[in-house]
């Protein structure tokens, strides 16, 4: 990489010879997947139930998108949008994550097995496939010795923030594409085939899209400060690249714009679009950085929770060991501009991440941090900015590679006299990788049984209840209950259901975006019954309310499965609806078609 980073007319390719795939790099990938396959053991071996116990409600929406994804698919419908979920609205699946770029190719995989199967190949292949992918940059143009790549290989892949991701969101495991584009934004700074680089690294924007926006704009971002690093150190060289650059990048954002403006238009213009998806200031807190994640050897669930939003974001849990071994290699390898290039964006990203003020052990120090200049940005103004931590792994990964085979090539070049013991330089170097690493080595992740679906959704009883309309689960899916949408897939979609986990705008005039749809009276009811178990005073405007809902979602059926407070819920339908519920294979319904006809 050094070579590929210097002015276009001295740059020295590497010998076809070098880059030859062999037996360690099989090896090397290989133990990868077994690594990947350990974590996940939970969920392989239990395929049919299995549940990601950290995973929340994560897991029940990540099949519904690979489910409704390839039954468009394969029913030639748009996987731009569905109604499925939020009838009769619908959801704008582009705005939502639903990683197309593995859904469909998957989509195969899903009809004949399951989303289930497909979500545990997407965590699976993603982790292994990060890791390889880096592995495969590093070997090539980083390091000469493949087992210093392995080593920034492994970090890229299982790091602590992307195991704590690996809960819940596969499109911060399955970052594959990301090394690629970075190796052909080096390709064009060199200059040799600035038109065919740019075509290709359109092609892997454009993909890279479909597996997921935020990662990319996260590593984007920290290739940026990269680059601006390395050319502040070098400027004449720098100054040849530009031209290259800019031809290949016009070039690539000509043709990544002609694969993805439909889809980008739809999902910030179209139906169920919004524009902006507010968390308020989540940035990390310092102390972080320093503590190890909840699954790692380390880990201890309590002092991760006490620095983090929840399991599926401790995007900073470096651990200290690891912190300390940072600061050494920056202050050893200041001198190699590359080295010192990496580290300057490890640190920015890491900087970044602590948000719009610094807080240090949850006391908010007062002091201003630099992610105020992009917080109101658009796009920024989305993102999770402790999430930025997440581009410091790559550098972190290559300064391991780089000072292992630096240390490496010292071993095998130092000499001793006759009869003098020599250091043993290499074992010392492992052993302070271990020290380091093993404690923020990843932990298998908990697996639970999911509860199984009520028989009236498994057995096709429902068809004799919805007609053309939506099944309407008390309470309504949310945020902190989603099981109607496995209900769903599990019934083979067949059926359209009120409300639902997504992102969507907050309301018909209101662009902003939400968690859920825009609340009604009926489903804010429900949920608090759900929640303290109290049975309220229903009155009749309630009623009315109730009638006015049922009519909006365009119910056919209201269904009560076993749940918390589940006679309180009961009750208060019941006192609704002014009807009793009739108990149809495990579950407690209120046939409404002649009410909302």
């Amino acid at each position: 990489m050094t070579a590929l980073l210097k002015a276009p007319e001295t740059v020295q390719h590497p010998e076809p010879k070098s880059r030859r795939w062999n037996r360690a790099d099989a090896v090397t990938m290989a133990c990868y997947l077994l690594i990947a396959l350990g974590i996940y053991g939970g969920l392989w071996l239990h395929l049919g139930g299995g549940y990601l116990y950290n995973s929340a409600q994560d897991q029940n929406m990540w099949e519904w998108f690979f489910d409704v994804t390839a039954h468009a698919v394969w029913h030639w419908e748009n996987p731009l949008t569905s109604t499925l979920q939020n009838f009769p609205v619908g959801v704008n699946m582009m705005a939502n994550t639903a990683m197309f770029g593995l859904g469909i190719p998957l989509s195969p995989l899903t009809m004949l097995f399951g989303p289930t199967v497909t979500w545990a190949v997407a965590l699976t292949g993603g982790l292994a496939g990060t890791a390889s992918a880096w592995y495969w940059l590093f070997s090539r143009y980083l390091v000469t010795s493949r087992f210093a790549a392995a080593i920034g290989g492994v970090f890229c892949g299982f790091a602590p923030p992307m195991i704590s991701h690996g809960n819940a969101h596969p499109n911060f495991a399955c970052l594959f594409l990301i090394p690629f584009i970075v190796l052909r934004l080096i390709l064009l700074a060199q200059g040799k085939r600035p038109v065919r680089d740019g075509i290709i690294l359109g092609l892997l924007i454009a993909y890279q899209v479909f597996l997921g926006e935020e990662p990319l704009l996260i590593s984007m971002l920290a290739f940026a400060v990269f680059a601006i690093a390395y050319a502040a150190s070098r400027p004449r060289e720098a100054a040849k690249m530009v031209r290259p650059t800019a031809i290949g990048v016009g070039i690539a954002a000509v043709l990544a714009l002609a694969i993805i403006i439909y889809p980008l238009w739809f999902q910030f213009f179209g139906s169920q679009s919004y524009k902006t998806l507010e968390h308020g200031p989540v940035g990390n807190d310092t102390a972080a950085f320093t503590r190890f994640a909840t699954e790692s050897v380390a880990g201890q669930p309590g002092p991760a929770a006490d620095v983090s939003l929840n399991r599926t974001e401790e995007n900073a849990f470096f651990g200290w060991p690891l912190i300390v071994l940072m600061v050494v290699l920056t202050i050893w390898l200041w001198r190699v501009v590359l080295a010192r290039a990496i580290a300057i964006s490890m640190f920015v990203m890491a900087w970044l991440s602590l948000g719009v003020r610094l807080v240090v052990d949850h006391t908010d120090t007062g002091i201003p941090g630099p992610w105020q200049l992009l917080a109101n940005l658009p796009l920024f103004d989305s993102l999770l900015e402790s999430r930025l931590a997440m581009g410091a792994i790559p550098a972190v990964g290559a300064l391991l590679a780089i000072a292992t085979d630096r240390v490496f090539q010292a071993a095998a070049s130092a000499s001793s006299p006759a009869g003098e013991r020599q250091l043993p330089v290499r074992l010392l170097w492992l052993g302070t990788l271990v020290a380091v690493l093993l404690p923020i080595a990843p932990t298998p992740l908990p697996t639970i049984t999911r509860p199984s679906t009520p028989e009236f959704f498994a057995d096709g009883t429902w068809k004799r209840y919805v007609a053309s309309g939506s099944v309407v689960t008390v309470p309504l899916p949310n945020t902190s209950d989603a099981r109607a949408l496995h209900w769903q897939t599990d019934a083979d979609l067949g059926f359209p259901i009120a409300d639902g986990y997504f992102v969507g705008p907050n309301g018909p005039s209101d662009k902003r975006g939400r968690y859920g749809a825009p609340s009604r009276a009926t489903a804010d009811l429900l949920n608090a019954v759900r929640e303290k178990g109290d049975v309220p005073p229903i009155t009749d405007k309630d009623r009315a309310q109730a009638l006015a809902d049922l009519r909006y979602w365009q119910a056919d059926v209201v269904v009560l499965a076993p749940t918390d407070n589940q006679q309180a819920l009961q009750s208060v339908v019941e006192l609704l609806l002014r009807k009793s519920p009739q108990f149809v294979d495990g579950v407690w319904l209120w046939d409404v078609r002649s009410m909302t006809a």
